[in-house]
């Protein structure tokens, strides 16, 4: 006779009672994750971040590692290895193609650093007889001392300064380095796991009708290279711009220097705004600094001409290409640009374009494939007039 208290070989075991958990504690537990989640969050930002800048990189190179998976018969890794070095192989090779025209101008500005120094002293001498005629108590110079002297002077003295901001500089570059390692290390796993990837996104999204233009995966893909090629687009046409603006100047007269080394200084200028929100103004300090030494007029007058550029810059070309190049409104492109920038500097406005391709396409596929239930009871008494 068996026992009430066991159970019979082989016969299931009777349902345990579920604990029920109040209303309150619910309410309680959901503020207490919520408040974890933030913080998290707030952390978690620059990893994601970090992410992010690896997705882009990986979406960018995966079209590569598929046609030499294609055409090579290799496997995924070793294409991933060959995109990676090709990559590389390009930006030596354009290296290589402008490195002799730029070092030579760069040279030439080496070799007249005497005369840009003599001119510099001339000039700030010239500006301060001009202050000392016209009553301006400006002192550039001090009795018996030349302007140089005195900016080597103040140089010294700010000796603490400059080797404070050195040491931040310094540490800067050290996390920015090894961030980089992060991101393409992440961006390579991406790519080894891309076919892994896309399967898992394929069976989170809508289905498509399984043709290449209605594949979320590669929409994504290619509105990320459109972004690439907008990119490299705006900077080509910015840094001739800047040339052709540098050779325009010194032919006039207003900026003799431009003439000669307007091919450094609009080469310059085009690797500049490959870096978004202080490219611009990275771009213009080699050739303000060149019109500075040489005559302070001359550097208002270049400083004046970059800043119309940057203006035309941001409001006209930068939406136009960005626009065309994305399918995205001139407004959008300037919102996300203003946006990424204001969240996370640099590497926001970096990402933000992308980011903005990718939401675009996600919106549109979606839109293509779901459609929201309607609110409100379908069996519902109509209301009735009014008296």
């Amino acid at each position: 006779m068996v026992s009430t208290d066991e159970q019979p070989a082989g016969s299931q075991p009777s349902a345990v009672p579920k604990t029920v958990i109040p209303r309150w504690a619910q309410v309680a537990f959901l503020a207490f994750s919520a408040v974890i989640l933030s913080d998290i969050s707030s952390a978690a930002a620059p990893v994601v971040v970090l992410f992010i800048v690896a997705s882009v990189i990986a979406l960018i190179l995966n079209p590569l590692v598929t046609v030499l998976i294609a055409r090579l018969r290799i496997r995924r890794g070793l294409a991933v290895l060959l995109a990676y070095m090709g990559f590389f192989v390009v930006i030596l090779g354009l290296g290589a193609l402008l490195a002799n025209p730029v070092a030579s101008q760069v040279q030439t500005i080496q070799n007249e650093v005497p005369q840009l120094g003599q001119r510099a002293a001339e000039s700030l001498d010239s500006l301060q007889r001009w202050f000392d005629t016209h009553g301006v108590n400006v002192k550039i110079k001090d009795q018996g001392q030349s302007a140089v002297q005195v900016i080597q002077k103040q140089l010294v003295s700010s000796s603490a300064d400059i080797f404070s901001a050195s040491q931040t500089v310094l540490q800067s570059a050290a996390e920015f380095s090894f961030s980089l390692i992060l991101v393409f290390v992440i961006s390579i796993y991406m790519l080894l796991y891309a076919d892994s990837i896309g399967r898992i996104v394929r069976e989170r999204m809508p289905r498509g009708d399984g043709t290449p233009e209605d594949d979320y995966p590669t929409e994504i893909q290619q509105a990320v290279a459109g972004y690439v090629r907008g990119q490299l687009l705006f900077s080509l046409i910015m840094g001739l711009s800047a040339g052709v603006a540098m050779w325009i100047v010194g032919v006039t007269g207003l900026f003799p220097e431009g003439k000669t080394y307007a091919v450094f200084f609009g080469v310059f200028y085009g690797l500049m705004e490959l870096i978004p929100y202080i490219g611009p103004v990275l771009g213009a300090i080699p050739p303000i600094l060149v019109a500075l030494v040489n005559h302070p007029i001359d550097a208002v007058w270049v400083a004046v001409l970059f800043i119309a550029l940057q203006q035309i810059e941001g409001h006209i070309v930068a939406p136009q290409v960005f626009g065309h190049s994305l399918r995205i409104n001139p407004l959008f492109v300037l919102f996300a640009l203003l946006l990424g920038a204001s969240l996370y500097g640099i590497v926001g406005a970096l990402i933000a374009l992308p980011i903005a391709a990718v939401v675009r396409e996600t919106a549109i596929y979606l839109h293509r494939h779901v459609e929201l239930e309607p609110w409100g009871s379908s069996g519902a008494a109509p209301l009735p007039p009014p008296d």
